[in-house]
């Protein structure tokens, strides 16, 4: 066994998930995913496609049909490149948590230097580190007064000074998991120019970038108003509203810049189960990315890229509404959780994640554990995305009644009484 391997630490999401094993009336938020099931339109799709027989291998980069319409899914949120030239900076992955081992391993050496921008997904961390290379973090910082307390911004100077010649790769992933956290464009503008002069790879992790919530006003949902339904069938909810993503940096960045995106089907299309993802490389990485899936998964299975074809054609059926609904379930959530005393949270202006830190908890990872036990809510520990976040709870808000948002905030509120 690799000492690398060895030491990789187990996740401390599932640690405090295993303590709610065979507990009853559990209220769930540990897990970075909805509750909901995958519309069934696309489920439909799966299963006409194993009737009709399709259970062989394809090709190492996806079916062709799925490439191009991501391709032109990437062109209508992203129009500086034809649909035709995004088809040819596309791969298909076996989830997004494929598609960013496959990045690490197309691009990083035993040695080599990755930085990550912390409070992060584990993963983030993890992957570079299996490859042998030497991780430096940039954490972000919290903002401690005024009307954004509780909120996590990036030290710029900070992240600049860390991304040297000697800096293989950079890794940030925005809209943030866990803290909400989002670049603007401004600065993913200041980080390309930089990593251009540098030489550095950026692999940026933007599974979230349509779970974004600042100046959308065409897909909100106020308070109180019905839930949307997701639609499974017809074309009616294309009317719900104009397409709203996250600023990315495939809108400042050149065709041929050292740049990788990594996208997964999971959050945007309630398909986390499907384990189907897809990278946007440069042109001339894709076919050797081709060449690592093929040692990887050797392909993503034909029926659940079956299903990504009919849910990318008919994304306007399912994005919108979640994101109005997850923006309705971060408005109930919020508000409840800043008037709980010692709490202190700032409103996620993207992801699905209410990330908040709980005065005189500072051993998140038992505070988390205790919750389960003795109040029956279950939330991930903070120190599970960097040392940083000790103290921080992650709350998943992706929940399709958003009552079991305000039993969870009362449930939390007695216990503190009790603690």
């Amino acid at each position: 066994m690799r000492a690398v391997v060895e030491s990789l630490e187990e996740s401390r999401i599932r640690e405090v998930a295993n303590e709610g094993l065979g507990r009853e009336g559990v209220l769930k938020f540990w897990f970075g995913e909805s509750d909901e099931v995958t519309p069934a339109f696309i489920r439909e799709a799966a299963i006409a496609s194993l009737q009709a027989g399709e259970t062989f291998y394809a090709h190492n980069l996806g079916l062709p049909e799925l490439r191009h319409a991501i391709a032109g899914y990437t062109h209508g949120l992203h129009p500086q490149q034809s649909t035709d030239q995004w088809f040819d900076r596309v791969a298909v992955t076996s989830g997004g948590v494929n598609g960013l081992m496959l990045a690490s391993q197309a691009l990083v050496e035993a040695g080599d230097e990755v930085v990550v921008v912390t409070p992060a997904w584990p993963n983030l961390v993890a992957q570079p580190q299996i490859m042998g290379a030497t991780v430096k973090t940039v954490p972000l910082k919290v903002i401690a007064q005024g009307e954004r307390a509780g909120a996590w911004t990036l030290d710029m100077d900070a992240l600049l000074a860390a991304i040297t010649p000697a800096t293989r790769l950079l890794i940030v992933n925005a809209p943030n998991n866990p803290t909400g956290w989002t670049l603007t464009r401004d600065e993913q503008s200041a980080i390309l120019a930089h990593c251009r002069r540098t030489g550095t790879w950026i692999l940026a992790d933007e599974v979230y970038e349509r779970l974004y919530f600042a100046g959308d006003s065409g897909n909100v949902l106020a308070p109180g108003r019905p839930r949307p339904e997701v639609s499974s069938g017809g074309s009616g909810a294309a009317a719900q509203g104009g397409t709203v993503s996250a600023p990315s940096f495939l809108d400042v960045s050149e065709p041929k810049d050292r740049l990788i995106v990594a996208h997964s089907f999971s959050k945007s299309f309630l398909m986390t189960g499907w384990r189907l993802g897809w990278l946007v490389l440069p042109k001339s990485l894709t076919h050797a990315v081709g060449k690592l899936i093929e040692f990887n998964t050797s392909c993503a299975p034909v029926f659940t890229q079956r299903a990504a074809v009919v849910a990318i054609e008919r994304h306007q059926d399912v994005t919108p509404a979640l994101v109005a609904h997850l923006k309705h379930c971060r408005d109930t959530l919020v508000p409840l959780l800043q008037a709980v005393p010692g709490v202190t949270l700032a409103e996620p202006r993207g992801g699905m994640y209410a990330f908040f830190h709980l005065a005189g908890h500072d051993d998140c990872l038992d505070t988390a554990k205790r919750l389960v036990r003795e109040a029956g809510l279950g939330l991930a520990p903070g120190s599970a995305f960097g040392p940083e976040a000790a103290g921080w709870l992650r709350w998943c808000f992706a929940s399709r009644d958003p009552w079991r948002l305000e039993e969870g905030v009362q449930r939390l509120a007695k216990w503190l009484t009790r603690a």
